[in-house]
């Protein structure tokens, strides 16, 4: 590499009776002949190449990151299934401790709300109830509930995603045994 330096020398009057400055400040402008000739011919903008590089860059990061940021409202969704679930059953264990029964299935979840019809007849239910509301599941769809259950005494269940029973991933049935 050559390099073509050139010094400039300022000459500064510190006594306006002396004619030669008693004090020289020299600054170095140094540029590379291979630097100028570079400089002197950019455009400075990118290359079809460079443009092509940063887009499959982008692309590539785009195809790991999306799916993972995608299913997350699944996971969430999830997670609020099963929170739902955790709360139904406290309020059924609850009716059970005041009407040593849990609801049949034929009065169902509703009978955390509102006051069974059907026999048997609760004799010590809660007049605001066990719930304020029965919720529905994060996709819409009501919980299902048997007794007795399958899985233990009951048996809660979303079916997922898609509200059919059986599934995969965020269609699979959530159940309260699975908690």
């Amino acid at each position: 590499m050559i390099i073509d330096c050139q010094f400039e020398t300022f000459y500064t009057a510190i006594n306006p009776t002396s004619t030669i400055a008693e004090s020289t400040n020299t600054m170095p402008t140094c540029f590379t002949k291979k630097h100028n000739a570079a400089f002197a011919n950019s455009t400075g903008g990118f290359t079809l190449i460079e443009l092509m590089v940063v887009i499959v860059i982008l692309g590539v990061l785009a195809a790991l990151i999306v799916p993972k940021v995608m299913s997350r409202p699944d996971d969430a969704r999830i997670v609020a299934a099963k929170q739902d679930i955790a709360t139904i059953s406290q309020a059924l264990k609850l009716y059970k401790l005041d009407n040593m029964r849990y609801p049949t299935t034929d009065q169902g979840l509703m009978a955390l709300v509102k006051k069974p019809t059907t026999p048997p007849d609760p004799p010590n239910w809660k007049s605001n109830g066990y719930l304020e509301k029965l919720p529905k599941d994060p996709w819409g769809n009501p919980y299902q509930y048997l007794q007795p259950g399958q899985h233990g005494d009951f048996d809660i269940i979303s079916l997922g995603a898609d509200g059919a029973p059986g599934g995969e991933g965020s269609d699979a049935d959530i159940g309260s045994w699975q908690l």
